[in-house]
């Protein structure tokens, strides 16, 4: 497996791997202030968050529960920001919907700027031939409120092309999550 170039990835969205796509590094929006970067890096492409979140909440006390989860944990949110209370998470979309070609796959990793605030990105890898907005899940590791903005950088996406098709794809196997859009929570 190789990890593929900002050649490579401006290639793959030409035939609709990233949409929308932005070729070069943004670091600026339209009114010249500075945004948290997004678009095309070196060997990778920094995705934004979309403007609806879920923000954790135990209001409820309902009990985490992967195979029988309660949408009621959630707090909807949609702006420009979301503030995600202490030691607490939220969920989120990407902006980019991506097609992963069948001999790749993707790996996420948190933008330096929100790790060094203490907020934590988890996105399991995108399998070859997944397709859908990613679910981005946002904790907040610190005893403060943080804050997460919308339209902006928050995810470092990697590529690794294997020299040759995996047995099975994600579409394949008809995996639960493909064509997901906007914030998805967990399906069993």
């Amino acid at each position: 497996m190789t990890i593929k170039s900002d050649r490579w990835i401006v290639e793959q969205a030409t035939k609709g791997m990233i949409e929308p796509f932005e070729a070069g590094q943004i670091r600026a929006n339209e009114a010249g202030e500075k945004v948290i970067s997004y678009g095309t890096s070196s060997y990778g492409y920094d995705v934004r968050c979309a403007n609806q979140f879920k923000v954790f909440t135990n209001i409820h006390s309902a009990t985490v529960d992967p195979k029988a989860f309660d949408e009621r944990s959630f707090v909807d949110v949609q702006g420009d920001y979301c503030i995600i209370p202490p030691n607490s998470f939220a969920l989120a979309s990407t902006v980019e919907y991506f097609r992963i070609p069948e001999d790749v796959l993707t790996v996420c990793l948190g933008k330096s700027t929100y790790a060094r605030c203490g907020i934590i990105v988890n996105v399991t890898p995108l399998a070859p031939e997944w397709e859908g907005h990613v679910t981005l899940e946002f904790s907040n590791t610190t005893t403060l409120p943080a804050k997460i903005y919308a339209n902006e950088g928050v995810a470092q996406m990697l590529f690794f092309q294997s020299d040759e098709r995996c047995e099975t794809t994600y579409k394949d196997r008809g995996g639960k999550y493909q064509g997901q859009t906007g914030v998805t929570l967990p399906k069993t």
